[in-house]
């Protein structure tokens, strides 16, 4: 299935990258849970390629759900994992929808090309570590954790 490039994110929607050690910590803001949620999966993506060099030309759906906050994106982005593991592809774009602790999503991304795509390094599962979902002072949404590759 095909889909028109997304709009542009509004500012305060990011994603990022942070060191930790061996491992790789991703971090996303958004101005809801559910974008903060879809730029940590963004970031995620980030540790393998560049997400701008994925096409969003096919897309899996997902969902997901946890006691808490925190759990809920450990689940989030193990399952993205294991679509791109199974699926031998690699996603770029995130619609998330959150409702209390149960997330659904759409996926949107293609089939790994090796030469093109480059990727850095294998996912092998979201961690505890660093593990924090929040509503920030500024009113917008943190999502992060450390991914083990």
């Amino acid at each position: 299935m095909t889909n028109p490039e997304p709009a542009a994110k509004p500012p305060m929607e990011r994603f990022e990258l942070f060191a930790h050690g061996a491992d790789v910590g991703v971090r996303g803001r958004g101005p809801s849970r559910a974008a903060a949620f879809a730029e940590a999966a963004r970031a995620m993506t980030a540790v393998l390629t560049d997400p701008d060099k994925v096409k969003a030309n096919t897309h899996v759906s997902v969902a997901v759900e946890a006691p808490d906050d925190e759990l809920l994106l450990l689940e989030w982005l193990n399952a993205i994992i294991f679509e791109m593991a199974t699926r031998d592809m690699l996603f770029s774009r995130f619609e998330v929808s959150i409702d209390d602790h149960r997330l659904s999503a759409t996926l949107w991304g293609e089939a790994l090309d090796r030469a093109r795509h480059e990727p850095a390094v294998e996912i092998k599962g979201a961690t505890l570590t660093a593990l924090k979902v929040s509503r920030e002072a500024d009113g917008s949404w943190l999502a992060q954790t450390v991914v083990d590759v």
